[in-house]
């Protein structure tokens, strides 16, 4: 039977009138746009607006303040998530370069905050010099330390656990290298990832303050936000502006997780690698509605149909011209020993380097100095991710196997992690000068609120991509009790866990910088460690003590990983796969 064209016409042009999904879903669009507008603008403003327009404690210019710091959270994921893809790749898939890649991670992840603010603020205010870029671009790069390695971490976890049949399956089907990555590891480690994006974006607002507020030497910088709106209302001890910023994050990170995280842990859920199909998979309204905006839908058609040519795309082949024939090439060993060597002439001259540079003011007492400090913030460190890992582990994998559950515990689990420990100073200031506390004992626990959260969201990510059929088939045989969390459980999220430990190290020494040195108003309390002592250098701008403070934090960090974090890697690698 022929078709009426005239029908076919109609059916066409259907498809581009708006139904009443498009009536919800246009605005949000032009909205979300609109609010990236906004945020360029203001980048683009002369920076004596920073110095004429102080930030007012009044609630009023809250959503404005939000709305800042927002864009600036968002333009730190998306770089994260950009640099998460090509380093986390690179590492996975080269042997030579994972020998540079991951400890130097360990590195990036050990140097503070702060560390990065007082050697890139003079960087980026010179290649904007009459512009709040430059600034803005200083806060975007600090939040995005406080982001890329806890998601990079997780996608090199990812990538080195993938099950053997999947790696056969995309073997039969001679994908490239470009199509294996599209089609197999990124959609693998995906639900993960989406679920470390979500602990990333969290872990931003815990250093919001520091990104906003910059004092670094001389040099004092505040841009709108609720980060500056926070140090303002602790440096006037102004209670009630306190409670208004609480109220203003509260609002955001529900606005953040319904417009943002729900629909993408809802989307992810296809990426779950099991044989049997969930029952109960997570829902998102905003997801629904797009997916019938019919509209949107024709509209972002093109698009979609590009990027699968893009992600379809084989690798470019390099053919050498007809008659040139390559006769010799060096052994692997050959490579493998000049390239030990090329790092280790490396490694040896920046250690020289930093030695010349240190060497010219300080001596060995500053060294033991920072290393008895050192320690002392690497028990609190110990002990903390020994207490998250009692306490959030079981109720990670609760939360995780249900996904009703996780929907509603979410939001909440956002909101505690995304909490900022600044907003707890003046009651941890005020207890314990009343009650005349040991500041070295009890400004330790500050430092959790940026550990436990990574565990728990991590292992949150590994319980709810568990595969169903092993559940079941535990269920069949009556596996349960210690049993089960021995056999069954604690193998399949084991390699989250350690993801979620090594990040949250890192993230616990980061939290050192702000939780042992607190102050509201008038009234500092110190801890003796590491962390106290680089802010410390880093408000008096003593550069020499920074760079030693630094290296000395790297230096446990690494030694840490190396010595017990990256053992369990291999084990998980070797011994845990889901295969």
């Amino acid at each position: 039977m022929r078709e009426n064209p005239y029908l076919s016409a109609v059916s066409q042009l259907r498809t581009l009138v708006p139904n009443r999904w498009d009536i919800v879903a246009i605005p949000l669009i032009f909205g979300v746009v609109f609010a990236i507008v906004i945020g360029v603008r203001q980048m683009a403003a002369p920076v004596e607006v920073l110095q004429t327009t102080a930030i007012t404690l009044d609630p009023a210019n809250l959503p404005e303040y939000a709305l800042r710091t927002v864009l600036r959270m968002l333009a730190a994921l998306v770089a994260s998530l950009v640099f998460t893809l090509v380093y986390g790749a690179l590492a996975a898939k080269s042997r030579r370069l994972a020998v540079v890649l991951i400890p130097l991670l360990d590195v990036l992840q050990s140097v503070p905050v702060l560390g990065y603010l007082s050697f890139t603020v003079t960087f980026f205010l010179g290649l904007f010099p009459h512009s709040v870029a430059g600034a803005e671009l200083a806060a975007i790069f600090a939040i995005f330390t406080s982001q890329a390695w806890n998601m990079t971490f997780s996608f090199y976890q990812s990538l080195i656990t993938v099950p053997h049949d999947l790696d056969e399956a995309a073997r039969a089907f001679r994908f490239s290298s470009w199509q294996r990555f599209w089609r197999l590891d990124v959609p693998f480690a995906m639900p993960g990832l989406i679920w470390n994006m979500m602990m990333s974006m969290s872990g931003g607002w815990f250093f919001v303050v520091a990104s906003e507020a910059i004092t670094v030497g001389d040099n004092h910088i505040t841009l709108p936000g609720i980060g500056a709106y926070v140090a303002t209302a602790i440096e006037h001890k102004d209670l009630s502006a306190v409670g208004w910023a609480i109220l203003a994050m509260t609002v955001v990170i529900l606005l953040y997780d319904q417009l943002m995280f729900r629909p993408l842990v809802a989307w992810a859920d296809k990426f779950r690698f099991e044989n049997v199909g969930s029952q109960l998979a997570p829902e998102s309204w905003l997801l629904s509605l797009f997916q019938r905006a019919r509209f949107v839908q024709r509209a972002a058609a093109p698009v979609g149909r590009a990027i699968g040519a893009l992600l379809r795309l084989p690798n470019a082949q390099f053919r050498l011209p007809i008659g040139v024939r390559v006769r010799w090439a060096p052994p692997a060993r050959l490579l493998d020993v000049a390239w030990y060597a090329l790092l280790a002439l490396g490694a040896l001259w920046t250690v020289q380097t930093v030695f010349d540079y240190l060497a010219a003011s300080l001596g060995w007492s500053d060294l033991f100095t920072t290393l008895r400090l050192g320690a002392y913030t690497m028990i609190r460190v110990i002990v903390l991710i020994a207490l998250a890992t009692v306490v959030w582990v079981p109720i990670g994998v609760a939360i995780g196997l249900r996904p009703k559950l996780a929907e509603k515990v979410q939001p909440l689990a956002q909101f505690l992690a995304a909490f900022p420990a600044n907003l707890l100073f003046p009651v941890a200031v005020v207890l314990m000068v009343h009650f005349a506390l040991d500041p070295n004992i009890w400004l330790a626990p500050l430092m959790i609120l940026g550990t436990q959260w990574y565990i728990l969201f991590n292992v949150i990510a590994g319980a709810s991509t568990f595969p169903t059929d092993f559940t079941e088939a535990a269920e069949n045989f009556h596996i349960t009790g210690f049993l089960w969390w021995r056999k069954v459980m604690l193998p399949g999220i084991f390699p989250f866990y350690v993801t979620g430990a090594i990040t949250a190290s890192g993230g616990a020494w980061n939290a050192s910088i702000v939780a042992e040195a607190v102050s509201w108003g008038d009234t500092k309390l110190t801890a003796a460690g590491l962390g106290s002592y680089i802010a410390q250098m880093t408000d008096a701008g003593d550069y020499p003590r920074i760079v030693l403070g630094i290296a000395v934090m790297s230096a446990f960090v690494i030694l840490f990983n190396r010595l017990l974090w990256r053992p369990l890697y291999g084990y998980a690698e070797r011994r845990l796969r889901l295969d």
